[in-house]
């Protein structure tokens, strides 16, 4: 889904948690280092608010942080949190050093070949967004025009009309806009900072996922929403190849969350709508 910028904070976050010294020892033994050190490690961002983000408190807060929280406690496992580069965490071969990503991933076929996806978690709409004084009005109105993205991520895939998204259940989707010119950046954030510039002062607009565009719409920026949205993406837990126990526990508890509710709370909580299924 997106990309990731690792900052002076993030890396305060990293230090803190200590990583194992021989990663290649935990391979395929991930289940039984969690159950027997009662600690889950996720690979998290710091800056990627409502998902996850350093809060007031100088504490992880968001959704994909509270979703891990609750894994964690259903497995007994207290949650400790390290913030690797997002390249880092979709390269797979993870090697021990964090145990589970919720991270807003798209389990994508190249993707896939490195890691498992144990349990599509929540959907989000990926959708076009422009300056507040921009007189467009629909994605039809960005054909031919500079258009930014999270590098990397599967906004900049549709852009280049190769999107792959092979989880089951996923909407069916059409490629609607030809950008003039694409531009890419380390985060969304990045491309939100260059859209608030002003209209066509650096982008005429841009592709990400509706609820980073309106958190950043609550917290001030000067775009707005425009048409449809683009294509909806099914988010996953991912987790390193090789322990399929571990896989099959993660997909148990993310199920059980669907099941009760937990899932729709938290989603209802942060996003202020159930983004727990593509309807």
């Amino acid at each position: 889904m997106k990309h990731l910028m690792l900052t002076g904070a993030a890396v305060l976050l990293a230090a803190a948690v200590t990583l194992p010294s021989s990663p290649a020892a935990f391979a395929g033994e991930t289940l039984d280092r969690v159950m027997s050190t009662k600690t889950l490690t996720l690979s998290s961002d710091p800056e990627y608010p409502p998902q996850s983000f350093l809060n007031d408190r100088n504490e992880m807060d968001g959704f994909d942080v509270g979703v891990a929280r609750e894994i964690a406690k259903r497995m007994g496992a207290e949650l400790k949190i390290v913030t690797p580069a997002w390249e880092i965490i979709t390269a797979g071969n993870w090697g021990g050093r964090w145990d589970i990503s919720v991270g807003s991933m798209t389990p994508t076929t190249a993707r896939a070949k490195v890691l498992d996806f144990p349990a599509v978690y929540y959907y989000t709409p990926a959708a076009f967004a422009v300056h507040k004084d921009s007189a467009a009005t629909s994605a039809a109105d960005l054909n031919g025009k500079k258009i930014g993205v999270c590098g990397g991520c599967t906004y900049e895939a549709y852009l280049n009309k190769n999107l792959v998204i092979d989880a089951e259940g996923t909407p069916e989707f059409t490629y609607d806009v030809t950008a003039g010119e694409m531009r890419t950046y380390e985060t969304d954030v990045n491309v939100l900072d260059d859209l608030r510039l002003g209209d066509g002062a650096r982008l005429d607009g841009l592709l990400s996922a509706r609820p980073t565009i309106d958190e950043a719409i609550k917290n001030g920026y000067p775009v707005k929403v425009i048409g449809e949205p683009a294509f909806y993406e099914p988010l996953a837990v991912a987790v390193d190849k090789g322990d399929p126990e571990f896989s099959a526990k993660v997909a148990e508890i993310v199920n059980e969350m669907h099941e009760d509710g937990t899932l729709r709370a938290l989603s209802i909580k942060w996003y202020g709508t159930d983004l727990t299924s593509a309807d």
